[in-house]
């Protein structure tokens, strides 16, 4: 194929690049979220992997730059669309996003936290000392966002 000429219609590149999208989200909503900050090379592997893969389902056969630039065009609309229908609906934002999941409560650790979220204990702790804290104990509440940092409340000094 051409640089420059289309081997599908343009709406095929639409329809793939917000299909796949959401099915994207769908799948990381399914398998859960840990800690962006903390991400290991394995997570850049698979990242770099589902956009090798996803490549492929957005444009197919077609190496055209049009093509490329639409499946980008349609997936940046699908995003900038789904992101303000969430500011809209709280209930859509709780879907899409998530809540957080309270990982620590009163300086003790609830019980299969981590394991739900998927998240290391040593990735944990490495979270606590970026933050300045050894102890677990000394901590009133820490919470794993939706966006997948750590938010951590410190016990009030008695």
């Amino acid at each position: 194929m051409s640089t420059f000429v289309l081997a599908m219609p343009w709406w095929h590149f639409v329809l793939r690049g917000i299909g796949a999208y959401l099915a994207l989200l769908i799948m990381l909503r399914i398998v859960g979220r840990h800690s962006f900050s903390d991400m290991s090379t394995f997570d850049i592997v698979v990242l770099v992997l589902i956009g090798g893969t996803l490549r492929n389902t957005i444009i197919g056969p077609d190496n055209s730059f049009q093509g490329g630039l639409i499946a980008v065009a349609s997936i940046l609309a699908a995003d900038r669309v789904l992101a303000w229908l969430c500011t809209r609906s709280p209930r859509l934002n709780r879907l899409v996003e998530g809540k957080p999941t309270v990982l620590v409560h009163e300086g003790e650790l609830v019980p299969g936290a981590l394991e739900r979220v998927s998240l290391p204990k040593a990735a944990f702790r490495r979270a606590l000392h970026t933050q300045g804290l050894e102890d677990i104990q000394t901590i009133s509440t820490a919470r794993l966002e939706p966006n997948g940092r750590i938010t951590l409340i410190r016990k009030r000094a008695s």
